[in-house]
């Protein structure tokens, strides 16, 4: 007997719609550039390559992508091998830490990196000019300069080594244990297993880790937007957003061209992975493989347990720190006196400026609506394509999914082309960010509904139709409850995406639609850096918040599901 599910009519009703606000986008952008009135044309291709410095901006795109990523892969592929393959591993504890910069939404974290390690004022900058002294050596500016490659890469890699921790942890958990031991029963040394043995079986890992790397920064706009155009390093994205909010009239068709090679350069990449993986299938991977047996670091694991927590310290502790102590302490400089401190400058942000409080209210309420919308539509079509043939609903989620594996900045340019100008108007409103927020963060969602939805069995919803109850019934008392828990962790994930996002809202958020992350960004070109502090502090802590009650919630429902 077929599984039951949700309305049919409904569920068609929600996937066109899904269509229309994924790809409709991006095919009518790709039809703007080369169809005009008098037929099809490459001037906006020619135009494009006309950009005066498009090739060292392409060069500059490039070089922080590929290191932040290298360097993403070895910070996340030692804490996946130390936390799954070894007795350092401290439980919840190591398993949750790489992941709580997704917390710091990254238009904070720039600004944060910026408050501990600019030249003059930076609190790190400062507390080691201190340090020196202490010793008898005078320095009198830095030493860091967050304004500085290095600097610009350093906080692209702290937003890249969540993703390579996420997939090199599943690809060895799933990974078949036994050649390793048998070679370590051998004599074989660690180093030589890892290089003969592990790293092959983790290629389709790493592939699927860089690409998404890769792809996660080609979209990231807030990091070098606050730090790049200090270092006069500009990137693609940042060329993108000045073509729709800083000329006059908007060069939409200029922002067009740029997003198509943006395509291009995360096209180029899926190949990369596509014969990554072709030649990758001598991997040995088991599903159902024995748990491996941990390795015993002796007197190395008090130190390996100390470089996980402090690159976490590094990565999370650090940066919240410094938006907290400028919040609170009202200014921002190297010294300052806990007698200083107080709530005055928040409360004066969030009541006493009616921007802010406006951008912090819609933000609230589109993270809230959207993200309730998202999980309940991941969850409706999760449970359709259960339904479907494996080949036909790969096409149909695939299709869906698409357009959010390109770059933000792509997809928000499509929603201006499609969404912005007649008929529609919806330039300029709360509207076309949800839509857009949801079209970009639906896959996210889409993984937890598509996990809960496997681990449903068949029979409760076959007795379900036995006894006569409707789709609509079974999708309530049977599906809803079941799925609760993983629903719960999906929203949450939607929830702190949507409120903190300033790619596309960088493009789409206007005077009357302005939300969080642009007004973040807008104070720090401002230079309010108390305002911008007090802003930041109280995001990250509503996030925080939220994501806690979120896994306790979680957790509460997965053990009333059981019963």
């Amino acid at each position: 007997m077929r599984r039951p599910s949700a309305p049919a009519g409904v569920t068609v009703l929600v996937f066109v719609a899904m269509i229309g606000i994924t790809l409709l986008p991006l095919v009518f952008m790709v039809g703007r550039a080369f169809f005009g009135e008098d037929g099809f044309s490459s001037a906006v291709i020619a135009d494009t390559l006309a950009i005066p410095d498009l090739g060292k901006i392409l060069i500059n795109t490039l070089l922080v992508t590929v290191a932040s990523g290298l360097c993403a892969l070895v910070i996340g592929a030692a804490l996946a091998w130390l936390n799954e393959r070894t007795d350092a591993r401290m439980g919840l504890l190591t398993e949750t830490l790489p992941m709580v910069p997704f917390l710091l939404a990254p238009i904070a974290g720039a600004v944060a990196w910026v408050l501990l390690l600019s030249p003059g004022a930076g609190y790190l900058n400062g507390l080691i000019r201190w340090a020196a002294a202490g010793f008898g050596v005078e320095i009198a500016d830095g030493p860091f300069d967050i304004y500085s490659w290095y600097g610009l890469i350093l906080v692209y890699t702290i937003y890249q080594v969540p993703y390579a921790f996420l997939l090199l942890s599943a690809g060895l958990r799933n990974m078949d244990p036994s050649l390793e031991e048998a070679a370590r029963v051998c004599g074989t040394s660690p180093g030589r297993i890892l290089l003969r043995i592990t790293f092959p079986a983790l290629l389709p890992s790493i592939a699927g880790a860089m690409l998404l790397m890769v792809w996660t920064s080609l979209a990231l706009y807030s990091v070098p937007a606050v730090i790049g155009t200090g270092a006069d390093i500009k990137v693609l994205t940042v060329l993108i957003v000045e073509q729709i909010t800083n000329e006059t009239p908007a060069r939409t068709d200029l922002a067009v061209g740029l997003s198509l090679i943006m395509i291009l350069l995360v096209a180029c990449v899926w190949w990369a992975q596509t014969v990554v993986l072709r030649r990758g299938r001598h991997a040995t991977v088991s599903g159902k493989a024995k748990a491996a047996s941990r390795i015993t670091l002796g007197r190395w694991r008090t130190a390996a347990r100390a470089g996980m927590l402090g690159y976490a310290f590094i990565a999370t502790v650090l940066p919240f720190t410094a938006l907290a102590l400028v919040a609170l302490s009202g200014y921002w400089r190297p010294k300052f006196a806990l007698s200083d401190l107080s709530l005055d400058s928040i409360q004066s942000t969030i009541s006493g400026s009616s921007t802010s409080a406006a951008a912090l209210k819609n933000s609230l309420v589109i993270g809230v609506t959207w993200a309730t919308v998202g999980i309940l539509v991941a969850a409706l079509l999760a449970l359709a394509i259960s339904r479907l043939p494996s080949s036909v609903g790969r096409i149909v989620d695939g299709s869906i999914k698409l357009p959010a594996t390109l770059s933000h900045v792509v997809l928000a340019v499509g929603f201006i082309l499609l969404f912005a100008g007649p008929p529609l108007m919806l330039g300029g409103t709360v509207l076309i960010l949800g839509l857009a927020y949801l079209a970009l963060y639906y896959p996210q969602g889409s993984v937890a509904a598509d996990n809960a939805v496997s681990q449903i069995g068949k029979e409760l919803p076959e007795a379900s139709a036995t006894s006569g109850a409707s789709p609509a019934v079974t999708f309530q008392r049977i599906y809803l409850p079941l799925m609760l828990p993983g629903m719960i962790a999906g929203w949450s994930l939607l929830f702190v995406r949507m409120i903190g996002d300033l790619t596309a809202s960088a493009i789409l958020a206007g005077p009357r639609n302005q939300v969080v992350g642009r007004q973040i960004l807008d104070i720090f070109l401002g230079g309010s850096y108390a305002q911008l502090a007090s802003l930041a502090t109280v995001v990250t802590l509503i996030t925080t918040i939220v994501v806690l009650i979120a896994m306790w919630a979680s957790r509460r429902s997965a053990r009333w599901s059981q019963r």
